[in-house]
C-alpha cells in the first residue's frame, strides 16, 4: 500500500481508531462524533494521495454537531487540530452579520485562519534553525563583548584569538550572562494612523508598520543590557535571517488551504425564519455570507488569495429553539455529516474529574504539588461532586461538564486560599467535606454560587 504523503507532519501514520484512541485521553463520551472527525480527518489524508484532477474534485464532508452546551463539541475539534498540527480557528456564528449591519464580515475567519496558518509555520521554521541561530548569537555576543581589531598585526591577531577563546568557554558556561553589553535595537513606536471603512479597522488587513517603513524608517536606539537580555534580542534576528518568508508564506497558505479547520459555534442562533425586525433580521443574512465561504472561493489576504473548498468546516449548536433544518436549504447541504452529542451523566461526570490527561482532579494536584501538598480525593467523595453537579445542572441551566469546575472552584476555595499558611502534607477529600461545604448549599437551593 503506497504511504499517505505528509500533510502537516506526524499525522500521516494515524488510524481512524488511532486518531479515536488519542481524542479519548481528553474527552470522554460521544464516540459518534469522534469517528465522525476521524473519518474526515483520514479522508484529507486520502484525498492528497488521490492523483491527477480528481484530487481536486474531492471535497471536505463538513460535519455539524449537534447536543447541548459543556459535552465536548468545542473540544473535540480544538483536540482534533492539535493532532494534526493544523491550522484552527474557533468563531462564533452570531458574532457575524450580514453586509450592512454592525459586525464581522465572514472573510473576517479565512484571514484569521490564514494568519494562524502564518504563525505556526514560522514557529516550526524557527524551531528548525534554533541551533544554528543560537550558535550564531554566540558569535554576536563575542562581538560585542571582545570588537575584532581593525587592522591587526600577526601578533594582535593571534592575542585576540586567544581572548576570544577564553571567552567562548566563559559563555557556554554560562559566566557572562550578567556582563553588559551595548546593543542597537529597533523602535516600535510608529505613527497612529485610522482607516475607517464599512467593513471597520480590525477587517483592514494592511499591516501597517511593514507598509509604513518606506515612508517612516523604523528608528534604533542603543541599549546596554545584560547578555540574558541581548540574547534574546539577537535571537529573533538571527532566526529572522535564516528564515525564508517568502517559503514560509507559500508552506502556510498551502497547510491553511488543504489542511485548516474552522469551527463555527452557535450556528443555531443563526438558523431560524427571517425577521422583519431587530436583531434577528440578519440571520438569514449571516447564511447567506457564510454559504459561499463553506462551498468554496477565494479570499483575499495580505498573503495573496486563500482558496476555501478544501477547508474543513466543523459547525456546532446546541439547537434548543431551532433545528438544523431551519438553515438554509444551500447552507444544509454543505453539512451533508450530523452527528449528536449525548448529555452528560452522573457517571460521565466521575470519568471527567478522573481519566482525561487534563482532568480537573489532576490540575488541581498539580497546583497544589507547586506548594509542596498532597491532595487526594476519595472515590465516595468524587462521586458526591457528581451528583451534585447532576442536581445543579438539573435545577439551573445545563452547562455540561463546566459545572465542574465552578463546584470544584467552591470545594477547594478554603483550601487553596489556607494552604500557604497550614503548611500541610496532605489532604484528603472525604464525602464529608464535600457535604460540608457544599451540601447546605443544594438544602437552601441556593445555587448562585454554582452558576458561571
Amino acid at each position: 500500500m503506497e504511504t499517505l504523503p505528509a500533510g502537516p507532519p506526524g499525522l500521516e501514520s494515524l488510524t481512524p481508531r488511532q486518531i479515536v484512541a488519542e481524542l479519548d485521553t481528553y474527552i470522554i463520551g460521544q464516540s459518534a462524533a469522534k469517528r465522525s472527525v476521524a473519518i474526515a480527518l483520514r479522508n484529507r489524508l486520502r484525498r492528497q494521495n488521490v492523483p491527477g484532477e480528481m484530487r481536486d474534485e474531492i471535497v471536505p464532508n463538513n460535519i455539524v454537531m449537534i447536543g447541548p452546551t459543556g459535552v465536548g463539541k468545542t473540544e473535540i475539534a480544538r483536540r482534533l487540530a492539535r493532532l494534526a498540527r493544523a491550522p484552527f480557528l474557533k468563531v462564533e456564528a452570531s458574532k457575524f452579520t450580514e453586509v450592512g449591519y454592525v459586525g464581522r464580515d465572514v472573510e473576517a475567519m479565512i484571514r484569521d485562519l490564514t494568519e494562524i496558518g502564518i504563525n505556526m509555520v514560522r514557529q516550526e521554521m524557527s524551531a528548525a534553525v534554533k541551533q544554528k541561530a543560537e550558535a550564531m548569537v554566540d558569535e554576536r555576543i563575542l562581538d560585542l563583548l571582545l570588537p575584532r581589531p581593525r587592522r591587526p598585526d600577526g601578533e594582535e591577531e593571534g592575542s585576540y584569538e586567544r581572548t576570544r577563546s577564553k571567552l567562548r568557554a566563559q559563555l557556554d558556561e554560562g559566566q557572562l550572562e550578567d556582563r553588559q553589553v551595548e546593543l542597537e535595537v529597533a523602535s516600535r513606536n510608529f505613527p497612529t494612523i485610522e482607516i475607517f471603512s464599512n467593513l471597520g479597522l480590525e477587517e483592514m488587513d494592511i499591516n501597517l508598520p511593514e507598509g509604513m517603513e518606506g515612508i517612516f524608517p523604523r528608528k534604533k536606539k542603543r541599549r546596554r543590557m545584560p547578555v540574558s537580555e541581548a540574547r534574546g534580542y539577537l535571537l529573533q534576528e538571527e532566526t529572522q535571517k535564516l528564515i525564508d518568508m517568502d517559503k514560509a508564506v507559500e508552506a502556510a497558505l498551502e497547510r491553511v488551504q488543504n489542511a485548516g479547520i474552522v469551527f463555527i459555534d452557535e450556528i443555531d442562533k443563526v438558523a431560524g425564519e427571517k425577521a422583519g425586525s431587530g436583531p434577528d433580521v440578519s440571520r438569514e443574512g449571516v447564511q447567506r455570507d457564510l454559504l459561499p465561504i463553506v462551498e468554496g472561493t477565494a479570499v483575499a489576504t495580505k498573503y495573496g488569495l486563500v482558496r476555501t473548498e478544501h477547508i474543513l468546516f466543523i459547525a456546532a449548536g446546541a439547537f434548543h429553539t431551532s433545528r438544523p433544518s431551519d438553515l438554509i436549504p444551500e447552507l444544509q447541504g454543505r453539512f451533508p455529516i450530523r452527528v449528536e452529542l449525548s448529555s452528560l451523566t452522573e457517571k460521565d461526570f466521575v470519568r471527567i474529574l478522573t481519566e482525561p490527561k487534563n482532568a480537573l482532579i489532576k490540575q488541581y494536584q498539580a497546583l497544589l504539588a507547586t506548594e509542596g501538598v498532597a491532595i487526594t480525593f476519595e472515590k465516595t467523595a468524587l462521586n458526591r461532586i457528581a451528583e451534585i453537579a447532576t442536581e445543579v445542572n438539573g435545577a439551573t441551566e445545563n452547562i455540561g461538564a463546566r459545572r465542574l469546575h465552578t463546584i470544584l472552584t467552591t470545594l477547594l476555595e478554603e483550601i487553596l486560599y489556607d494552604v500557604p499558611d497550614r503548611k500541610a502534607e496532605a489532604i484528603s477529600i472525604t464525602p464529608e467535606l464535600v457535604e460540608e461545604r457544599l451540601g447546605a448549599v443544594l438544602r437552601d437551593r441556593d445555587l448562585s454560587r454554582f452558576i458561571l
